[in-house]
């Protein structure tokens, strides 16, 4: 689970944000977790791996329904992968752009289910065994279970800064670099 681009300026800027603000603002001082959530970011920035779970078919799977049946069909790893991408799926809307899941949805209830969902899902994902996973990464997804609603309000507050522009650069620069 660990980013293969850890000296990249994009991962440099998100894992900034994310320890600034889950350590000082929010007293979370939790480094795998807060790794986690930085890799997270940078992994979301690609539309390409936001909806990279595909059907049997090849068909990209576009929603947490979707996924989640899917999971139900797969076993050990590819199960235990799927339900990491759906925790991760619903983190990353509910906690960068929940005004997109309000919009779709304003009586709340698409909010609540992808929080439901994804709390879920990291811990069936924390639950299985698998061959490749160590115990610290089951670790870390059952804290992002436990912790769900605590990281999506962090990630809400990670991207604030961002559109603060608080980083010597200004406003999106990293991005466009």
């Amino acid at each position: 689970m660990k980013a293969d681009y850890p000296q990249s300026p994009i991962h440099r800027y998100f894992a900034g944000i994310a320890e600034n603000t889950f350590q000082s603002e929010l007293g979370v001082v939790d480094p795998p977790l807060i790794d986690y959530i930085s890799d997270l970011l940078v992994r979301f920035t690609r539309s390409d791996v936001v909806h990279r779970i595909r059907s049997v078919t090849g068909r990209p799977l576009m929603t947490v329904t979707e996924m989640a049946a899917e999971a139900a069909e797969r076993l050990g790893d590819a199960r235990r992968e799927l339900h990491r991408h759906i925790g991760d799926f619903t983190l990353f809307w509910a906690g960068v752009y929940p005004e997109a899941l309000r919009k779709q949805d304003p009586s709340e209830t698409q909010f609540s289910d992808y929080l439901t969902h994804g709390k879920r899902s990291y811990r069936i994902a924390a639950d299985i065994e698998t061959s490749d996973e160590t115990i610290a990464e089951s670790e870390i997804l059952e804290r992002l279970s436990d912790q769900f609603e605590l990281c999506a309000y962090g990630l809400r507050e990670v991207r604030r800064e961002w559109e603060n522009g608080s980083d010597e650069f200004g406003p999106g620069s990293i991005l466009l670099n």
